[in-house]
């Protein structure tokens, strides 16, 4: 986005987020992010990255929304998919956790930490803020993102039927307080992060309800199992 006046952006998502493009705050995001360019800050994930979870998931695709905070900050980690990180990177320990609790679920064992064949599966891995400096975990909030991320979440909510939302944690509960429990199914758990996998992620079983519901309600299941 710091590097085109039009985001690169599939285009049943443009559609419905134009106007939101156009708004102030977009536009002071961009100008923000062009700032971080000037100074010589890097920021992840790389540009051509930063919508990759609308690109790899279309609006009219979507089944599940896992919900995530902020990218990763390090290197070689984010790719604009939330929990997700780029192939032959160290899985972070919410990663681990979340494999955990599916192999505890569905007996699937996942090695890779490169979620891209769920995001193409109809899964929209979306973090509330896209962008952060490198080594600064949390640098980008407050700009403008958590407001644009709500309005992706409003976008399914009223465009979508029959999705999956996984809220793990305050946080994501918080920002999926708009969707419509009746149209929709809405799990909850406490984040998969190490401070609180303990308290009922692990044992949540979120992989398997979400594939009760889609084949409920005449939708493809998803295959958790990557390639």
């Amino acid at each position: 986005m710091a590097e085109t006046l039009t985001p690169k952006i599939e285009n049943s998502w443009l559609k419905v987020l134009n106007q939101e493009f156009q708004q102030a705050y977009m536009q002071q995001l961009k100008q923000f992010l062009i700032r971080e360019k000037q100074i010589k800050q890097v920021v992840y994930p790389p540009g051509s990255q930063i919508f990759a979870a609308f690109n790899h998931t279309p609006l009219t695709n979507v089944k599940v929304v896992i919900l995530g905070q902020d990218p990763y900050h390090g290197p070689g980690q984010a790719h604009g998919l939330s929990f997700s990180v780029q192939p032959g990177t160290a899985l972070p320990p919410s990663l681990k956790n979340i494999y955990k609790e599916l192999n505890s679920d569905l007996s699937v064992h996942n090695q890779t930490g490169d979620l891209t064949s769920w995001a193409k599966q109809g899964v929209l891995l979306l973090n509330s803020v896209l962008t952060v400096r490198q080594n600064q975990a949390a640098s980008h909030r407050d700009r403008g993102w958590e407001r644009f991320t709500d309005a992706v979440i409003t976008t399914v909510n009223s465009h979508c039927n029959h999705v999956v939302f996984m809220l793990w944690g305050s946080y994501a509960q918080q920002k999926g307080r708009v969707i419509d429990n009746k149209k929709h199914l809405i799990l909850q758990a406490p984040h998969p992060s190490p401070l609180s996998a303990h308290r009922g992620f692990f044992g949540c079983r979120h992989f398997s309800k979400a594939n009760d519901y889609l084949k409920k309600h005449h939708n493809t299941e998803i295959i958790w199992q990557l390639p």
